[in-house]
């Protein structure tokens, strides 16, 4: 079912491809696709979970009080973690070969990275510059967006 699945994102990936061939790799514009749709999964479900879940309200649980803006991008990271994955071990790299139990430990080491990328732009725009919060998750995007490639290319799934 998986090779399956892989095959028709493959397949509608690379459909796509022909026009960027003289600019990128196709590994390259793979994971620009993969990771362009799972950053809009990523920014829709923050837009959703602020605006409409949260109500941009804080989010007080028996240990911590969260922002809006944290919670948020912690609700929408715990379904883009497992799909970014996905995406990126048998669709981008999947002809990696670092071992499968390998990889996680060091996906989950850039990811890591990338939350404390995440909560750190997140305040500074939101709660130094006065960002309205999707626009500063959007901002935010960009750097880890670069962050994640370069660590997943020469590190995770080297």
């Amino acid at each position: 079912m998986i090779n399956k699945l892989v095959a028709f994102i493959h397949a509608v990936i690379d459909w796509f491809y022909p026009p960027f061939k003289q600019w990128m790799p196709l590994q390259t514009f793979r994971y620009a696709a993969c990771g362009g749709g799972n950053t809009l999964l990523d920014i829709g479900l923050f837009f959703i979970s602020y605006n409409f879940i949260l109500q941009k309200q804080m989010l007080h649980t028996p240990w911590f009080t969260f922002s809006p803006h944290i919670a948020a991008f912690l609700m929408s990271f715990f379904i883009t973690f497992p799909v970014g994955f996905f995406l990126s071990r048998y669709v981008v790299f999947e002809g990696s070969a670092v071992r499968k139990r390998e990889q996680l430990p060091k996906y989950m080491i850039v990811v890591l990275g990338a939350i404390l990328l995440n909560y750190f732009f997140l305040k500074v725009f939101v709660e130094t510059f006065h960002m309205y919060a999707t626009l500063a998750k959007i901002f935010t995007t960009f750097f880890v967006v670069a962050f994640s490639y370069f660590s997943q290319k020469h590190f995770t799934f080297k």
